[in-house]
């Protein structure tokens, strides 16, 4: 079974968190993958993004993807599977 271990990349150097102490040893090579959980990215990936967002909607529009839609708070509630929140409930 793979484990996974938290650690912190700082300045090209991973610093492992707690639980990984005694199981890696130091100074031994260990073959490691590494997911960064922050993905705010650069302005310059956030303005790409965004453009290509703009075009997948632009493309939706022009397809009139949505046209069948009379009712979009129905549609909404049909679509989505959130449970009921407690003390919440609609009063019918």
């Amino acid at each position: 079974m793979l484990r996974t271990y938290k650690a912190i990349l700082k300045d090209n150097c991973v610093e492992w968190d707690n639980d990984a102490n005694g199981r890696i040893s130091k100074g031994i090579a260990v073959p490691v993958h590494i997911t960064l959980l922050d993905e705010s990215g650069t302005p310059e990936d956030i303005a790409c993004r965004g453009k290509r967002m703009v075009s997948a909607l632009n493309k939706l529009a022009e397809i009139h993807a949505f046209a069948d839609i009379t009712d979009p708070e129905t549609w909404e509630r049909e679509i989505r599977l959130d449970r009921q929140l407690p003390g919440r409930h609609d009063a019918d």
